[in-house]
């Protein structure tokens, strides 16, 4: 019997590549040829509900729906944090942001700013460092958010090229200034330095500040697709973090999607997104190479809605429950679809949970090599689930949800436990004002979507056994101002600069 190509695994049909090329300089040419491409596409701040393929009644997104037909969509694919820099810096290197002390600082908080002397430790390996190994090209376009000094940039950082902006787009001069009219709570030193004109930058180099906001999707579009068609006879791994929807309340578009969609600025937004995506799948394919190419979209974290029913200004998480920035599973769990003609299964779901830290291993044995052995990875090599191998399961015994320094759920199978806790921030069930955290919230996650039933009640022996889950979380990864011991050091230096154009 002969089995479709789609049927037979990666690393088989590298072994036989290998075997029918023959000598040792087709054998080198074969294996190279057979080493996958991979694009990630990480939206900012774009939520479970804002596309079609989840629900999204709002937003036209023809392009996604056509993604979701060809490939396959992943409804438990989370994020590690509910916001911009702690998740990015787990995309990058497989590992939760309190591992490697990029979840908080004392300068900036939780999220890094413009000028800080904090950002990811160059010792930390990236997913561009360990495809380099395996003789990729790499490039990252769009927003960065892993430090704005030259140590912690994406050049740093094991990618060959950067084109795009250093931190959020709402991280302005003007807004520079606002924070030195006032002090932030979250970050008390955060006013030290000015903040320098929004820059957009080519490797190392500022070439224009402050960029207008209003074409990036477009121009990040422009250049993924050029870079892409350089490195076509070449492996290589894009990472294409848009900043769109983006931070700021009115998000920027191109005139040619500004006021076309029924949810304003944030819908305009979206769908010009989707129109980038629609450029990227049709520039694979009119290359030939869409077949050697696994696309993943994603975002960083869910939207960050009002708390009003109905509103959806800033997005949607519908159907989950909760906002952006918090723990809940509007934050967490974020629209994945992942598109591989010929090797994923077309027009299939999974619900088998994954997450964002997967990427580095299971990109790293789809290369044929592996991820770091000399230091704790998180993730796991997903690779049964992409391809919809018969009784994949998730790898996960248990996942945490911090804000911040302070652990607030862990999740085991479909049961979700928010942990009992005498003071919190951004709790997703519970007020500010509310003094009564200190009773643990069980949920089911698959069959309860919007977290309404709390059944802690009913299945305390579940409550126990993902309470004691969650004290191996914080023993690991630290809990308040409790170091954890598998914890390691965030990169700083002294004297920052801030990123300007040379004169």
């Amino acid at each position: 019997m002969i089995l479709p190509s789609a049927l037979i695994p990666r690393p088989l049909l590298l072994l036989l590549a290998l075997l029918i090329a023959g000598s040792p300089c087709d054998l080198a040419k074969a294996a190279e040829e057979t080493k996958p491409n991979f694009i990630i596409i990480y939206t900012d701040n774009l939520g479970y509900g804002d596309i079609e393929p989840f629900g999204s009644t709002a937003h036209r997104t023809p392009n996604l729906n056509r993604m979701a037909k060809e490939g396959r969509k992943f409804t438990h694919f989370s994020v590690t944090a509910g916001v911009c820099t702690p998740s990015r810096s787990s995309i990058m290197t497989g590992c939760y942001s309190q591992r490697l002390g990029m979840h908080n600082n004392p300068r900036d908080g939780w999220v890094l700013r413009p000028v800080s002397p904090y950002g990811l430790n160059p010792d930390e390996i990236t997913i561009a460092e360990v495809l380099k190994e395996q003789g990729y090209a790499t490039a990252t376009i769009g927003k960065w958010h892993l430090g704005d000094q030259k140590a912690f940039m994406p050049n740093a950082q094991g990618f060959d090229y950067f084109f795009g902006i250093p931190y959020s787009d709402d991280m302005t001069q003007e807004a520079g200034v606002r924070n030195h009219q006032r002090k932030n709570p979250r970050a008390p030193t955060l006013t030290d330095l000015p903040w320098p004109p929004l820059p957009l930058m080519e490797n190392d180099r500022v070439i224009e500040a402050p960029v207008d906001r209003n074409g990036l999707t477009k121009r990040y579009t422009e250049k993924a697709n050029d870079w892409i068609e350089q490195h076509k006879d070449e492996p290589f791994f894009l990472y294409f973090p848009q900043a769109m929807p983006g931070s700021t309340s009115t998000p920027f578009s191109s005139p040619e999607f500004r006021g076309k969609s029924k949810n304003g600025p944030w819908g305009d937004s979206i769908e010009e997104l989707d129109w980038s995506q629609g450029q990227l799948m049709d520039k694979l394919v009119e290359l030939g190479i869409e077949k050697n190419t696994l696309v993943i979209w994603t975002s960083d974290n869910g939207a960050p809605i009002r708390p009003e029913p109905g509103n959806i200004t800033r997005g949607s998480n519908q159907p989950l429950h909760g906002r952006g920035y918090t723990t809940s599973e509007g934050a967490f769990r974020v629209p994945t679809i992942m598109w591989w003609p010929g090797t994923i299964p077309a027009d299939t779901t999974s619900d088998q949970f994954c997450t964002t830290m997967d990427l580095l291993p299971t990109f790293a044995h789809l290369a044929g090599g592996e991820e770091p052995k000399d230091r704790t990875i998180d993730g796991h090599d997903i690779h049964p689930l992409i391809l919809g191998e018969e009784g994949a399961t998730t790898p996960y015994d248990a996942f945490y949800y911090y804000d911040g320094v302070q652990l607030q759920a862990v999740r085991s199978g479909p049961w979700k436990l928010f942990v009992p806790l005498k003071t919190f921030r951004n709790h997703p069930h519970f007020s500010k004002k509310k003094e009564d955290s200190n009773k643990p919230l069980l949920f089911n996650v698959e069959t309860d979507i919007a977290c309404e039933s709390d059944v802690a009640a009913e299945h305390p022996e579940i409550v126990a056994r993902l309470t004691d889950l969650a004290a191996a979380g914080r023993a690991d990864l630290g809990n308040g101002e409790k170091r954890g011991s598998g914890q390691r050091e965030i990169g700083k230096m002294d004297n920052p600069i801030p990123q300007v154009m040379s004169k």
